[in-house]
């Protein structure tokens, strides 16, 4: 109906003179008729206009086309009382189609790969999982590399009694720093007492001294304990803590390895049609790929223990030694020798008068 109408539309000529008036026109009721109903149920040309006249002409001769809706016509082009514009000065620029089917194709592109992606962790997820399950009840089979499994256990084991070693040592940092704040007040009400009371102020006077010796002395000890926890911490901490993560990803990398190999060996020994020979071909890539895998990180992991076992002893014999001579040098009373065992260790006490740097300076 459409088309029969836009060509009745199409055949009639419009007058038109040179101040762009259509002159007296005589009125057609049955073509006002159609283009009523051609403009409710005619297609959506929001961006384009329907002028009647040249360029210059004004703007009575133009019918506005944002209220039209319905599928697309075709207007003939080469009738001279008809044209197709885009509406001038109303910022509405159409899109170019290529830029549309690029958005789209890029829209599309990454659906598809984030569902592949999806779709991977899945399969992957679901046949780790039947492999661990496999594992505890006794029914899969699992690579072991017993020299290796040993070392990482004694890891383990040394970091859990290190760890205990390193609460020890903070408890005994929080301690011995309350018994100095102690030592330090008790020498400071020593000495008020010595200028109140004549009759004493020898004997207190004498108190206070050593209480602020020995203040001063465990200020010393102090700094070579704490040194020697916040070495202990960077061991535990960093140093072991950064090889049980390459630990981490060894086991898991072993698991998946143990997972596709128990999947290809499934695979082989099933009947060899047309669909089972892709399948195959698959499986075989995919345990090829963490084979590899696996191979690297076993021997990462293998690079990183020998490393930090040489490193746990470097530290550890520093360390050792730095406590033992510090306490011992304390508990004898030997200032000389603490002081000597801290300037050994290249270990800067703060001084006492020094101010706390500002929060802007810390930052």
């Amino acid at each position: 109906m459409t088309d029969g109408l836009m060509s009745k539309a199409a055949t009639m000529e419009i007058p038109i003179n040179g101040a762009g008036d259509t002159g007296s026109l005589p009125e057609d009721d049955g073509l006002e008729q159609d283009l009523q109903q051609v403009m409710v149920s005619g297609p959506n040309l929001n961006e384009t206009s329907i002028v009647s006249g040249g360029y210059g002409g004004t703007t009575e001769g133009i019918i506005p086309t944002s209220t039209v809706k319905g599928p697309a016509v075709q207007y003939n082009t080469s009738f001279p009382g008809l044209r197709l514009l885009h509406a001038q000065g109303s910022g509405l620029h159409p899109p170019h189609p290529s830029s549309l089917a690029t958005g789209d194709e890029a829209a599309r592109g990454i659906a598809v790969e984030k569902f592949d992606i999806v779709k991977k962790w899945g399969i992957n997820t679901y046949k780790c999982t039947k492999q661990l399950i496999s594992e505890r009840f006794g029914r899969g089979s699992r690579t072991v590399d017993l020299e290796l499994e040993t070392q990482i256990e004694l890891l383990r084991d040394t970091k859990r009694k290190y760890e205990c070693v390193l609460q020890l040592a903070r408890a005994l940092t929080h301690h011995f720093y309350s018994l100095v704040q102690t030592q330090h007040a008790l020498g400071d009400a020593f000495s008020d007492l010595s200028q109140k009371s004549p009759e004493l102020q020898e004997e207190f006077g004498c108190n206070a001294e050593t209480q602020k010796l020995l203040c001063k002395n465990g200020e010393t000890l102090l700094g070579a304990v704490n040194f020697f926890v916040s070495s202990i911490n960077t061991l535990v901490n960093k140093t072991m803590e950064d090889t049980l993560m390459t630990v981490k990803q060894y086991e898991t990398a072993r698991l998946e390895y143990d997972a596709y190999r128990t999947d290809l060996e499934e695979l082989s020994m099933g009947p060899r049609d047309t669909s089972t020979l892709c399948r195959l071909d698959a499986a075989q890539s995919h345990f090829q790929s963490h084979k590899e895998k696996y191979e690297k990180l076993r021997a990462d992991v293998a690079i990183k223990l020998k490393f930090l076992e040489e490193n746990k002893i470097k530290v550890m014999h520093k360390q050792l030694l730095l406590f033992h001579n510090a306490v011992s040098a304390y508990f004898a009373g030997n200032q000389q020798q603490l002081v000597q065992t801290l300037q050994q260790f290249n270990i800067k006490l703060k001084t006492p008068g020094a101010e706390k740097p500002s929060w802007l300076e810390e930052q």
